[in-house]
């Protein structure tokens, strides 16, 4: 053996638990942002709305996904450092600073 790490070791994914929960909570986010537009829209129209609804429901999926989606990747992003750092301060351009440990 050369001693290089191996590729399951190298990988950068998160754990598939967190992927997939962070994959529900995009969806979940998704669901209820359509449920948020399609009322939205059907509190603001009287009559045939049918076409209003579908894009007020739409577009509010859309949005609520996209949101979750940019917080479910800060979030995995955020749990990657901290389990490759082990949650210690690093001393370099952006750790330490202002917040540093005075001894």
């Amino acid at each position: 053996m050369d001693g290089s790490p191996s590729p399951q070791e190298r990988s950068a994914l998160p754990p598939r638990a967190a992927r997939w929960l962070a994959f529900i909570s995009i969806l979940m986010g998704g669901l209820c942002g359509g449920l948020i537009g399609f009322a939205y829209i059907d509190l603001q129209c009287d009559g045939n709305c049918g076409l209003w609804n579908g894009l007020g429901a739409l577009i509010g999926a859309v949005v609520g996904a996209a949101g979750l989606a940019v917080v479910a990747n800060l979030t995995l992003r955020a749990m990657d450092e901290w389990h490759r750092f082990g949650g210690r301060r690093q001393d370099g351009p952006l750790g330490g600073g202002f917040f540093r440990r005075r001894r």
